[in-house]
């Protein structure tokens, strides 16, 4: 997204704050949303930008923040001590040697600002006026406690925050997210010159505008909505921004395409994909990793995890998959059927009451109520292999590793320990013997035993 004629970008991360109110032995910013932790919400967003670096600054529990990074291509600085959002960034310092370009100051624990907020930001920084700074501010319901931003025009005054703020600053609606672009030739050296003669006696990082300010250069205020800067800091509040995400996917599955008969009862995971004319019943939940193709229908009350649904398969009522499984175009699963590491083929069919694990059933088949396949030994795990068009009838246990041929039945009540070659029948039950009268005889005799006969 970056202009070949623009500066290069680093992105700054703050996430050394204990997080004390989330009660939890979980980092503030890993805690889920959409299944996916907080902080990598905003990495991915930052990545989308192809920042030239990327800097998490991390305090308590650095060990788990760093864990969760080293996958990607961010480095970390420590704050040891918590000394305010101006030392947090300061620290970053060293990690941005040599780096000169825009520089993106984001809050782990704030993670739902868009990209294009951040293009935004930067290119009102690029702008003609060249503002020192750019501060991302809002206008929340209730400006509480937040900053104030003392603006005309969109150029800042006065920033202040709510502590060290007059009465008639904080009836100023217009609030301090915190979220900053500032170029890195200014940052620093307007860090260097911060001081702590305040309320809380923290090094400020918003002084920097007001330094700059007394140096006769302006810096620029840019708005956006209050739900984009939300921040997390309880489990109240986590799931406030849960709720906020979960909406605005809904209303975006439905823009391209999808059914939702009860949209607040579907929860979406931060990468479920969805394609055209599916319809979605009430309560199906997604966990990460679900693609679902076009003119699929999910009934009500399905879990699907990890999983691949073709175009125009079915799936539950009450249906679960995990990772791994695979339905193939139109094919069918029913109420009470779980899949895991299983491919269903076109057209094939469970249609209920059904678990499927480490199998592979063909095209056209189909799997009768109460079939199971015997995958797990207590030690290792096993394959099963149905063929196209094999029929599997109900309440059998297919006991892996095993092959059932193409075309092959398997009768009711059957447990399959063998291979069954392709168009056999198999059978694996004792004959069936009746007795006429027993009954009859049966129930008369303890009757008269009952009656003391």
């Amino acid at each position: 997204m970056e202009s070949p004629s623009r500066p290069p970008i680093a992105a700054i991360i703050l996430a050394a704050g204990k997080g004390t109110r989330m009660k939890s032995d979980l980092h503030k910013v890993l805690h889920p949303i959409a299944g996916r932790p907080m902080l990598l919400h905003l990495a991915a967003s930052v990545a989308a930008l192809d920042p030239a670096r990327t800097v998490v600054v991390t305090g308590a529990g650095r060990d788990q923040v760093e864990a969760a990074v080293s996958p990607l291509d961010i480095a970390t600085a420590l704050q040891a001590e918590q000394l305010g959002t101006g030392h947090a960034v300061a620290q970053a310092e060293a990690a941005l040697a040599g780096f000169d370009g825009d520089v993106l100051i984001l809050y782990g624990d704030v993670p739902l600002v868009s990209t294009a907020t951040m293009q935004a930001m930067l290119d009102r920084l690029n702008a003609p006026d060249a503002p020192v700074a750019v501060v991302l501010g809002f206008r929340p319901a209730d400006a509480g406690a937040y900053g104030r931003i003392i603006a005309e025009d969109g150029v800042i005054a006065k920033m202040v925050e709510f502590k060290d703020a007059t009465p008639a600053e904080r009836a100023v609606d217009l609030c301090n997210s915190g979220l900053m672009a500032v170029r890195s030739a200014d940052l620093f050296a307007l860090l260097a010159r911060v001081g702590n003669d305040n309320a809380a006696g923290e090094y400020y990082l918003p002084d920097i505008v007001m330094l700059a300010a007394a140096d006769g250069r302006r810096s620029a205020v840019i708005e956006t909505g209050a739900t984009e800067v939300a921040g997390v800091n309880s489990r109240g509040e986590l799931a406030t921004v849960e709720a906020s995400w979960q909406q605005q996917r809904r209303a975006q599955a439905m823009a391209d395409g999808a059914t939702l008969i009860a949209p607040e009862t579907v929860w979406f995971a931060h990468d479920t994909a969805i394609g055209r004319d599916v319809v979605i019943e009430p309560n199906v939940v997604f966990g990460p990793g679900v693609t679902v193709g076009d003119g699929a229908l999910l009934h009500a009350f399905s879990h699907i995890e990890g999983a691949e649904i073709g175009a125009k398969a079915e799936v539950g009522p009450f249906a679960r998959l995990r990772p791994g499984a695979v339905m193939g175009e139109k094919s069918k699963i029913g109420n009470f059927v779980e899949m895991k590491k299983a491919v269903l083929g076109a057209g094939a069919k469970a249609s209920h009451l059904t678990y499927l694990g480490d199998a592979e059933v063909g095209a056209g088949a189909n799997i009768g109520a109460g079939t199971i396949t015997c995958n797990y030994d207590g030690f290792f795990k096993y394959k099963t292999i149905i063929g196209e068009g094999a029929f599997i009838g109900s309440n059998s246990a297919l006991v892996a590793p095993v092959t059932i041929g193409a075309g092959a039945i398997v009768g009711a009540g059957s447990v399959i320990t063998a291979d069954v070659e392709a168009d056999a029948l198999a059978l694996v039950r004792p004959q069936q013997v009746s007795k006429p009268g027993w009954a009859k005889r049966f129930r008369d005799a303890m009757t008269a035993k009952k009656a003391g006969k």
